[in-house]
């Protein structure tokens, strides 16, 4: 699984350590910022069910229509999960047990 720290931002607050990555178990960019000082839920947390955001470009688009910007995503970081990405993953025993979907 890919992971990178980047800056998100909602145009009135800056997280420093949100966090960018592919999940590839779940087939699914991820996207999280902004926890909560006690329970570490996050406020922006895409990207946590099977084959919710096949492209890089979906993720960061859905953030921006939610009011965050992702910034200090580099080339390399980039192509690593996008490459990440394009490799075929079988299904997990939960899917082939059909408990998941």
């Amino acid at each position: 699984m890919s992971r990178y720290t980047v800056e998100i931002t909602n145009g009135t607050a800056t997280d420093a350590q949100g966090t960018i990555g592919y999940d590839p178990p779940l087939r699914t960019f991820f996207l999280q910022g902004f926890p909560h000082p006690e329970t570490d839920e996050c406020a922006l947390w895409l990207g946590a069910f099977l084959d919710e955001y096949a492209t890089l470009e979906s993720i960061i688009e859905t953030a921006r229509a939610a009011g965050y910007e992702v910034r200090g995503l580099t080339q390399k970081m980039m192509i690593t999960m996008i490459k990440e990405s394009g490799k075929p993953t079988p299904p997990s025993l939960g899917e082939r047990l059909g408990i998941v979907r």
